[in-house]
């Protein structure tokens, strides 16, 4: 199943985080916190008072309490606005 974003809403994967530390020590699941980096899966066309900037593939960081959670497939998605967007991390 596919889901398209609509309008200024952007669709986003959480980004793996680490297994381990920098010095090489195991992180249990339970003592792991989510990442506030996500994934763009999609992205809506936008308004014609909002611009899309982020697109598919872009890396970014949304608050931690921000948007809205759908599990789909397995798998754990986030709706937020394209407002809610607080960077797009680069390399």
């Amino acid at each position: 199943m596919k889901l398209k974003p609509m309008a200024d809403n952007v669709l986003l994967k959480q980004h793996e985080a680490a297994e381990t530390t920098v010095s090489g020590i195991i992180l249990a699941t339970a003592n792991k916190e989510k990442p506030a980096i996500y994934e763009v899966v999609a992205a809506g066309e936008g308004t014609k008072d909002v611009v899309m900037t982020v697109k598919a593939g872009d890396k970014v960081v949304v608050g931690k309490y921000t948007g809205s959670e759908i599990k789909l497939d397995g798998v754990e998605y986030k709706f937020v606005k394209q407002d809610d967007i607080l960077a797009v991390v680069t390399d």
